[in-house]
């Protein structure tokens, strides 16, 4: 299989079953704790290519963590960049990659749609 890697926030629940959910089928991932590590402008970029979602889609917009900014719900995929190289707490969690597909696996179910 392609690696794996889990941009992963420990504290959340999709988080942690999205990777209970690859160590029950054995697979082993590269995990990122993306808040000790934030991602690259590089990073997020790979990602929104990866995604079959809107940029948009990968900023945690009803976290009171992003209402706390102050800044207006970013709709083009700059705007997502920017926000997310300077807040990686409001990204949205887990991305699991695939090779070169990713998921938002929320629910964590949706990693399945990767193996």
């Amino acid at each position: 299989m392609a690696d794996i890697v889990v941009f992963h926030n420990p504290s959340c629940s999709k988080s942690r079953g999205a990777l209970d959910i690859l160590r029950e089928r054995g697979v082993d991932a590269q995990v990122v704790e993306y808040l000790k590590a934030p991602p690259s402008r590089a990073d997020i970029e790979r990602i929104l290519g990866a995604i079959d979602e809107p940029p948009a889609a990968l900023v945690r917009t009803d976290d009171p963590k992003f209402k706390a900014l102050g800044v207006a719900k970013p709709t083009d995929r700059a705007a997502v960049v920017d926000l997310l190289v300077a807040h990686p707490e409001v990204m949205q969690r887990p991305v699991v990659f695939v090779g070169d597909k990713a998921v938002i696996a929320r629910p964590s179910e949706k990693v399945l749609d990767l193996l």
